[in-house]
């Protein structure tokens, strides 16, 4: 942990930009073409421009921010975005906002964030022949200055419904010190996960690709449980046979190793 007395003192103001950008992936079963209307109606209504705007004002919130401009829209025939502009608030706690530690949960949300944007866009879609509706959040958090954007990864995590996770976060440029001395990063860093909540990291598979030297970090997180009845709309597994349990249990495991993986898996 960085304490007070390790804190580098600047020429002038922390150029150093932190953004962490992550996509958030939600699986679905849909049986039939009505469930997938119904699916896809469900995920515009419970993701609308307004309930993004919403978590975004609390991201800016939990991160240390004052929000200078909303740009929000949805969009016909579905998804969602909103695009803000954020600027830095004086940091008053002498607590250092980079230290490698879980930010708050939803319930928990206090106030803060920096120089830069937050945007949100949504992607309701579904597969034409088997079934498989998905819902994807990308999410931009782009700080300047001392502040990170990693404090906000708890609550946005637990604000969707996510199966799976895609996380990048990067520092890039360089500040200043009195001395003249190039900084390319301003707190220790590890993994991205040191920043999730315990609860969290039980709750899904992770795994790490990490470019030390750059300063760029990447984390992919899949749910480790798996309940037939969490990925079925307006149905319950009771409903199915046992062959037809088996052949969706497959269509969804199949499309969400896809998704974790970045890649086409062959047909079984």
């Amino acid at each position: 942990m960085i304490g007070k007395e390790l804190k580098i003192k600047l020429q002038g103001f922390n150029n150093l930009t932190k953004s962490l950008s992550f996509n958030i992936y939600d699986i679905c079963y849909t049986q039939t073409e009505r469930q997938q209307r119904e699916y896809i109606a469900y995920i515009d209504n419970a993701y609308n421009a307004e309930r993004l705007t919403k978590i975004l004002t609390h991201v800016a919130n939990i991160i240390g921010a004052n929000i200078l401009n909303i740009a929000h829209q949805d969009y016909d025939p579905q998804g969602a975005s909103v695009t803000m502009l954020i600027s830095e608030e004086e940091i008053k706690s002498d607590t250092w906002p980079n230290t490698e530690e879980p930010g708050p949960l939803p319930d928990t949300v206090v106030a803060h964030l920096d120089k830069s944007h937050i945007t949100v866009h949504t992607y309701p879609e579904s597969h034409p022949d088997n079934g498989i509706s998905t819902f994807r959040a990308d999410i931009d958090v782009s700080t300047c200055g001392r502040i990170s954007p990693l404090r906000a990864l708890n609550y946005l995590i637990h604000s969707f419904e996510s199966d799976i996770v895609i996380m990048d976060y990067r520092v890039r440029g360089f500040t200043r010190d009195t001395l003249g001395c190039k900084h390319y990063i301003d707190h220790k860093i590890n993994s991205i996960q040191n920043y999730l909540a315990r609860s969290t990291r039980e709750m899904y598979q992770m795994i790490d690709v990490n470019v030390y030297q750059e300063n760029i970090f990447h984390t992919k997180m899949v749910l480790k449980e798996f309940d037939l009845d969490n990925y079925l709309f307006n149905a319950s597994s009771e409903e199915l046979s046992q062959l037809e349990r088996r052949k969706i249990e497959h269509r969804l495991k199949k499309e969400m190793m896809e998704i974790f993986y970045g890649q086409n898996l062959a047909r079984l």
